[in-house]
């Protein structure tokens, strides 16, 4: 997972963050929050970013496993989450 910083010295940069998918540059509208309950514990999460084209996907590669997850827009995640990814 990367975060979209491109160089923009001086302006704003054109997206923050960028696709989990594979060869995905796209901006990242939502964020997937999930966790393997095999090894991690109630309280860790672990965080997707997907476009709008890869949303479905990335959740149901997810869901498919019984992962716990829940999608929330990437506006909701704060700079600490940014640190944790």
């Amino acid at each position: 997972m990367s975060i979209g910083l491109p160089l923009a010295f001086g302006e704003e940069p054109a997206m923050r963050f960028t696709c989990s998918r594979a060869g995905c540059a796209d901006a990242a509208t939502s964020a997937i929050r999930w966790r393997n309950p095999k090894i991690h514990s109630e309280d860790r999460r672990k965080t997707w970013l997907a476009c709008d084209a890869h949303l479905e996907v990335l959740r149901d590669f997810l869901a498919a496993r019984d992962f716990p997850l829940a999608v929330v827009p990437v506006s909701e995640l704060d700079d600490a989450e940014d640190r944790d990814r």
